[in-house]
């Protein structure tokens, strides 16, 4: 893979996992203003995570680009719908909930699945017959 747009091999792993922890940051704030300021958190938190899905696209050049922070994005939201021993938990039983929860891992496939990217070897558009 060409690693011209990132630098190399060892910037481009810093770059994946500061993706990762970024998409941990997002889901946990996703979570705590989605339910704060509903329904203009919950397209907050939607958008946030859209934006960031977009970027890591956009910036690593692939699918990998939104798979990072997608990743940090699902740990830190999973975690965060188990409750603890107390009884505390993060999400409610409401409508925004799940639907924060569906469309994050909607808008990360959407991203993943958009397209943009060039072939690997090839021109950026097709040819025709």
């Amino acid at each position: 893979m060409d690693d011209t747009r990132t630098g190399g091999g060892a910037a481009r792993i810093a770059l994946y996992l500061l993706l990762v922890v970024l998409g941990a940051l997002v889901g946990v704030a996703g979570a705590l203003v989605q339910t704060a300021w509903f329904p203009g958190g919950l397209a907050l938190s939607l958008a946030g995570a859209v934006g960031l899905f977009w970027s890591g696209t956009q910036l690593m050049g692939g699918r990998g680009g939104v798979g990072a922070p997608a990743a940090g994005w699902l740990v830190a939201v999973i975690l965060l719908t188990a409750s603890r021993p107390e009884g505390d938990f993060v999400f409610g039983a409401g409508a925004g909930s799940y639907v924060f929860l569906l469309g994050g891992m909607v808008a990360a496939v959407i991203c993943a699945t958009i397209g943009g990217f060039a072939q690997p070897g090839g021109p950026a558009a097709r040819l025709g017959k």
